[in-house]
């Protein structure tokens, strides 16, 4: 299996992991615990996790002096994008805010293009047109309710920290750095900025029945542990832009668990926009070997000789 389909699949995974936040953070919501006590036990749990998969593989975890800055600010970017995701979820539905989320493609490619120079191309730019249309699609809001605004530029903070994020980690000198140091780190800081928002412990609140504990593992284990150290590798694997693009695939995860968890039906505007989403992806992963599948398919019809009068 070479690198680039290596990276295809883990950005794959890590948006359709990512996916199931709602899924466990919601029980948690309603069961009285706020974001802070929910981002910081996530966190918590997860850094141990990872801390014993670095290990088991050998992975260092001394830093290189041009290291320190550069995962201090991702730390800080993920536990931004962390919590303004979780806040969005106290102003509007789960699966707005998740599908409004992945505008960050969009400003992955926009990042890259005019502070990196990076020329978009035009399979780029299809791309990603098609996945906005394909999300565009798929956005539902409650009947002839307005989205709070409050929610919305929560939404649009947390993808914004989130494309800094993974601009970061391939735009720097963690560019090298091994993906599980990378992920130990950023996720000590952020659990140390939601103990201190959360009052120093004194504000914690710990889930009131003991079954709640089997979703905050679930976050620390899935949306948090797999899809952090999925992301990390496939944008060292693939690129910023391929990774992001990779993401559009959460809003399909929202939908597969609204349906058969939630039971929502699946309407035939939900099918278009899959169907977009789906295609926009094949193309990213078909890439650089897209124009070759295209020779080869007109080469299947030769030009018929021209009859001379």
């Amino acid at each position: 299996m070479s690198t680039k389909t290596k990276g295809y699949i883990l950005g794959i995974l890590a948006a359709a992991v990512y996916g199931m936040n709602p899924l466990f953070t919601l029980p948690l919501y309603q069961a009285g615990m706020d974001t802070d006590s929910v981002l910081f036990l996530r966190y918590l749990i997860a850094v141990p996790i990872v801390a014993l998969t670095a290990r088991l593989r050998g992975q260092r975890f001394k830093l290189l002096a041009a290291e320190r800055m550069p995962l201090l600010l991702m730390g800080v970017m993920m536990a931004a994008t962390s919590w303004t995701l979780f806040k969005s979820y106290n102003y509007m539905d789960a699966g707005i805010a998740s599908t409004i989320l992945f505008i960050y493609p969009l400003l992955v490619a926009v990042i890259m293009r005019f502070f990196f120079k990076e020329k978009l191309k035009p399979l780029t730019i299809i791309c990603l047109t098609m996945a906005t249309a394909g999300i565009g699609l798929l956005y539902k809001a409650p009947d002839g309710a307005t989205l709070s605004l409050v929610g919305t530029v929560f939404v649009l903070l947390s993808a914004l920290t989130y494309a800094v994020y993974i601009v970061g980690v391939n735009q720097s000198a963690l560019k090298q750095t091994p993906t599980l140091t990378i992920s130990f780190y950023v996720m000590c800081i952020a659990s140390l900025l939601f103990f201190c928002k959360s009052g120093f412990g004194q504000n914690l609140q710990l889930p009131p029945h003991w079954y709640l504990w089997f979703n905050i593992l679930a976050l620390s284990l899935f949306t948090t542990t797999v899809s952090f150290v999925c992301t990390t590798l496939a944008i060292q694997y693939v690129g910023s832009t391929a990774t992001a693009i990779l993401g559009v695939l959460e809003p399909v995860t929202a939908i597969f668990f609204g349906i058969t968890v939630f039971g929502e039906t699946l309407t035939m505007r939900d099918v278009c926009g899959l169907l977009l989403i789906i295609v926009a992806v094949t193309l990213v992963v078909a890439g650089g070997n897209l124009s070759t599948i295209l020779v080869r398919f007109r080469k299947m019809f030769p030009k018929l000789p021209l009859k001379k009068k």
